[in-house]
């Protein structure tokens, strides 16, 4: 069995994405843990936000056109959320005050499946969870 992924991003927000990317460049996500953004995905230029050995890549996201987005959580945050598959989608809405969808009147958001007996055992095997 294929490895199975543990983010995607839906058309919409792969469209927004790469309408941010021809304003900004190379994009990269970061999972927020809480704090003054609340726990949204937060979209920043490539290496604008410093990952460390305190974060996981969880994957990256598959624009359709080639480029694909990082996309890290830290650890901490990984413990309670490793056992789901993450979607990155788009909504109406104030944007998290640090994000690039902001202006744009809408925000990123996830949703968040359990990972099947199947995708959870192959991860694992892996030494990816």
């Amino acid at each position: 069995m294929e490895l199975p992924e543990r983010v995607a991003v839906t058309e919409a927000a792969a469209d927004l994405l790469r309408r941010l990317r021809e304003q900004h460049g190379e994009l990269m996500f970061h999972q927020s843990g809480g704090c003054c953004d609340g726990s949204s995905p937060m979209c920043f230029p490539a290496g604008e936000f410093l990952t460390g050995d305190v974060d996981e890549h969880l994957g990256d996201l598959d624009l359709g056109d080639g480029v694909t987005v990082p996309v890290w959580m830290t650890k901490a945050q990984y413990e309670y959320w490793k056992h789901t598959h993450l979607t990155i989608d788009v909504v109406p809405g104030r944007g998290a005050g640090f994000s690039l969808e902001a202006p744009e009147g809408v925000r990123f958001l996830l949703r968040s499946r359990l990972l099947t007996d199947e995708e959870f055992l192959a991860l694992q095997g892996a030494g990816v969870l």
